[in-house]
């Protein structure tokens, strides 16, 4: 007795602790799961979008509730039902009833942890499916109807993708509920099996044939709804999308008849319900499955092999006319003006009269290439770094707009080396410095970018404005800033002094993120971020606030969570701050009659990778909102650009006061946005085929263009040409405005069918610079369409042609000497002198640590005539007989070089390259000396070669040779001081 009372009391200790442990754990794990949503409260209630955050909590346990008790109760009510009516008496085989004695302990559980997990699985699901749900309540009217149906296309994009999801959940609890009702009746005797003869009760035949029925009936309605999923259904040969003529005359009739058909067997089930006959439900569920058969997959194989496919062209000329139109639509191609282009191709003298303002804004800064030179002429510490591409952008500049390439001087923790630590990485390293900015058209004489914003304090042409970086592309995970207004700044703003020994320190005083002013919000960051240094740290005050997300495509993200990004963020000083400017997009795969492709691919090209999977398919885009987010404080700001959107109102009123009207930006905002990139390449693409606009041409697609390749791409990897932003003048325009340009050449696969120019497609990218309102130009799209009979060369045939010119082949091997690198730029393509004109910058980059690119040539052509000069003034001028009519950006060429900024705490120059200097071409005295000394000798070759001169020849080649061996031996001198 007594060692069974000892062992009672243990065995109840043992079980109490365990109780305690598993307790204390789920409160761990709970308080985890806690910390993460307060988290999020704090960062969107600090950035004014806690509504963002609470709405799409609040949809999705709605949701999830709907989808739990959709699921749960039916379930249960099912099994309960067949539970409380079996047969009290029945008979049960000895299987049977070896079943019931090991379930019947468990029947209680089951019963209810059964519908329980279904509707665990059902919640979730339904939760992921919110914003379906809340774009069928909030559904806006498009305002244009479908050609098949003749409904509002808002039907399309927001009533049947909700309609044809709850039908498929209702189908889904009905199956689910109706197998659960027969495994229960079989287990409790309602069904018997007795060799041939089943026998079901008759509360179990009610019951089943009732569930039956509600599944048929939601076949049919299913099947109803199919009928106008026709519309966005790819057909044709995969060349349109939409209900075709087998479709319309055989496909959806058949779907109405199968509907109708599902219904009526669904009453055969309620009739068995009263009769008890199965025969006729089970004879009419197998005539559905024929009628299925027959009306689904049968007749359209017939009518499509027999009648369509040999009078195709003509049976399916108007849909495919349905599919053009809508396809541009959709993709807000309607208003493209398709311009005859007959392009010359003789350079003739003073044929650039006409553009001489698009001449002088040529681009010959490759925003591509030109990053390391902005890093070693503008890094000045290890700790700063610019990205990989920069961006291109304009200011106005007394009076005259003037392209630039621009790139934000943001913070690089791992430069710091042996320097990282908590203190510094979180309390000392918090921001970047200052926005760069060089003239796209503008070189030194040594082949430097040259600034028009620079230097660390930041000087030049744009103003006073708040320089500091808190928010980036590439700033720290989170930062903690922020102190007591007379205590010591600690976070390093910039170096200093003129041997950079000095240090200036600030202190944050915006308002970027969540307070930590209690322990209690540092305790829920250091589980946040796994820092307990945010608990411990001293350095950690009431004042303190916690920066995090910083990246502005991210923050944007976060607060419009139904938008498509823009791949690419840039920044533009805008009313004295730092703003980074994204572009959002709405999208959708239901619209009817248009064609469907992925997004991410219809954007991936040389600058763009592009996914492994793609997972992302479209048929309706809109840039319907601009997004800013404050460089300095990280305030995220939204616009409705596209008012006429009907997914932007939808979703207006599903986040309203969200999304500010674009009266409300101010001019200088204005100046700085642009027709987004991505938006532009997805139109190209479409493009390609759809610039068809007639059903016949282009059911055979005799005309079908694509993007080129880029010809710097690799030959191993090749990659598509990206758009380029130029200030230009298009034909049937008055003034040049800033734009974005593709170019065409022939889809096909031979190389000779994809070399030749077809088409050249442009858009106004300029919204102008006024408050709240937008330039009337903006958003114009121009296709200039080259007569076929032309073979205006392509970026790749000119690319071979400039590589194979004996003349430039014999200069680039000049550069090349010493193992310097030559960089082809951007090849850009201008519509000017009533043709088209080529344009190439070549950089050459020497072997040296610190070298960086220098801009030492350019490429031009027109036609088929090349020329190769030392700056863009003069290959003009020599490719248009001496006088082009029109001067260059780099007609004078500053001989200050690239300094034109204030001076680093290093004491270096915006100009002067980076501590380490550089043994590049460019500032090498000797080598440059050299190889002018070469050049002159290669053309006085050629003259004396072209004049039978056999001396002269001889004579110019020796001076040649010694000119190669002076540059070789100059490259490894010291660059001049």
């Amino acid at each position: 007795m007594s060692s069974t009372a000892a062992v009672r009391p243990a065995g109840r200790r043992r079980a109490a602790i365990w109780i305690t442990l598993g307790a204390i754990v789920a409160v761990v794990i709970l308080f985890f799961v806690f910390a993460g949503l307060y988290a999020d409260i704090l960062w969107y209630n600090q950035l004014g979008y806690l509504n963002v955050l609470t709405t799409q909590w609040f949809a999705g346990i709605a949701m999830f509730f709907i989808g739990f008790f959709g699921m749960a109760l039916p379930l249960w009510l099912s099994i309960q039902l067949a539970y409380r009516l079996r047969p009290v008496y029945a008979k049960l085989n000895s299987q049977l009833d070896r079943y019931q004695q090991v379930i019947e302990p468990l029947r209680r559980l089951a019963m209810y942890g059964i519908p329980i997990v279904f509707g665990i699985f059902a919640g979730v699901s339904a939760a992921s499916r919110w914003q379906t749900a809340a774009m069928w309540l909030n559904g806006t009217a498009y305002g244009k109807t479908d050609p098949l149906f003749h409904l509002d296309i808002g039907f399309y994009l927001f009533a049947l993708p909700f309609y044809r999801s709850a039908v498929g959940f209702a189908s889904a609890v009905v199956l689910i509920s109706l197998l659960a009702t027969l495994a229960t009746s079989y287990l409790y005797g309602s069904i018997r099996v007795s060799g041939r003869e089943v026998r079901i009760s008759r509360a179990a035949r009610v019951q089943i044939s009732v569930i039956a029925a509600l599944y048929l009936l939601l076949q049919g309605i299913s099947i109803w709804l199919d009928r106008y999923a026709t519309v966005t259904d790819s057909n044709v040969n995969d060349m349109i999308n939409g209900a075709a003529y087998t479709d319309v005359n055989a496909t959806i009739p058949g779907r109405a008849i199968l509907a109708g058909a599902a219904i009526l067997v669904a009453l055969l089930f309620v009739l068995t319900a009263f009769i008890g006959r199965w025969r006729f439900p089970i004879v009419g569920t197998a005539l559905l499955i024929v009628a299925a058969l027959v009306a689904g997959a049968i007749v359209p194989w017939v009518m499509q092999r027999f009648q369509v496919d040999p009078s195709q062209k003509t049976l399916e000329t108007p849909y495919v006319q349905r599919g053009i139109d809508s396809t541009r639509e959709a993709y807000g191609l309607t208003d493209i003006e398709t311009i005859p282009y007959n392009a010359k191709t003789t350079a003739e003298q003073g044929a650039l009269r006409q553009d001489a303002q698009t001449t002088a804004q040529i681009r010959i800064l490759d925003p591509a290439v030109v990053s390391p030179s902005f890093r070693q002429l503008q890094q000045f510490r290890q700790y700063y770094a610019f990205p990989e591409k920069l961006n291109v952008d304009r200011y106005e500049l007394n009076g005259t707009q003037q392209d630039a390439v621009v790139a934000v001087r943001e913070l690089q923790q791992s430069g710091l080396g042996s320097a990282r630590n908590w203190f510094n990485d979180t309390i000392v390293y918090t921001h970047g410095y200052g926005l760069v900015a060089a003239y796209g058209n503008q070189r030194s004489p040594d082949g430097q970018p040259v600034f028009m914003e620079s230097g660390i304090p930041t000087t030049g042409t744009l103003g006073e404005y708040q320089p500091r970086i808190y928010f980036g592309e590439q700033s720290p995970t989170y930062s903690i800033v922020g102190a007591p207004k007379d205590s010591k700044a600690v976070e390093l703003d910039y170096p200093g002094g003129s041997d950079g020994a000095q240090q200036t320190y600030t202190t944050f005083s915006g308002n970027g993120g969540p307070k930590l002013d209690n322990i209690f919000k540092r305790l829920v960051y250091a589980l946040k971020f796994q820092d307990e240094q945010i608990v411990l740290s001293d350095a950690v005050n009431s004042n303190s606030q916690i920066l995090y997300d910083r990246d502005p495509i991210k923050r944007v993200q976060k607060v419009a969570p139904y938008l498509t990004l823009d791949s690419q963020a840039y920044p533009a000083v805008v009313d004295g701050r730092v703003k980074w400017i994204i572009d959002g997009y709405t999208t959708s795969d239901q619209f009817p009659y248009s064609h469907v492709g992925s997004l991410s691919e219809a954007t991936a090209d040389k600058d763009t990778p592009k996914p492994a999977y793609a997972f992302d398919d479209i048929n309706y885009i809109r840039n319907s909102v601009k997004a800013t987010v404050d460089a300095y404080d990280g305030s995220v700001t939204l616009y409705a650009w596209d008012t006429t959107d009907p997914v932007l109102k939808t979703w207006e009123k599903v986040f309203p006061t969200t999304v500010k009207p674009v009266s409300d930006m101010s001019a200088a905002l204005m100046s700085h946005v642009r027709y987004p990139s991505d938006l532009f390449k997805v139109q190209r693409s479409v493009l390609g085929q759809y610039h068809v606009d007639d059903a016949g041409s282009f059911y055979s697609r005799e005309d079908a263009w694509t993007t080129p390749n880029d010809p710097t791409s690799p030959s191993s990897n090749p990659a598509l040409q990206p758009p380029y932003y130029l200030t230009m003048k298009m034909p049937g325009q008055e003034n040049p405005a800033f734009s974005l340009y593709s170019t065409f050449i022939p889809a096909g696969t031979s190389e000779s069918s994809r070399s030749v120019l077809k088409g050249y497609l442009a858009v106004d990218a300029d919204a102008g610079s006024t408050k709240g309102t937008v330039s009337s130009g903006y958003g114009k799209l121009r296709l200039l369409q080259l007569p076929s009979s032309d073979t205006i060369p392509g970026p790749g045939q000119m690319q071979n042609q400039f590589d194979s010119d004996p003349t430039v082949s014999q200069q680039l091997n000049l550069l090349r000497q010493g193992k310097s690198e030559v960089i082809n730029g951007n090849l850009l393509t201008v519509p000017v002198g009533g043709g088209l004109l080529y344009v190439q910058p070549v950089y050459v980059r020497s072997s040296g640590e610190t070298s960086y690119p220098l801009l030492q040539k350019v490429l031009v052509a027109f036609g088929d005539k090349i020329e190769f000069e030392d700056t863009l003034d003069q290959a003009l001028d020599a490719l248009f007989g001496g006088d082009s009519g029109a001067t260059a950006g780099d007609n004078n060429v500053p001989t200050t070089g690239g300094s034109t900024g204030g001076q680093s705490g290093g004491g270096q120059t915006s100009g002067g390259g980076s501590s380490g200097g550089s043994s590049s071409a460019g500032s090498n005295t000797a080598l440059q000396e050299a190889l002018q000394r070469a050049n002159q000798a290669l053309s006085d070759s050629q003259a004396a070669l072209k004049a039978g001169d056999w001396s002269a020849y001889g004579e110019a080649q020796k001076r040649l040779q010694q000119a190669i061996s002076d540059a070789v031996a100059a490259e490894g001198q010291p660059a001049a001081k």
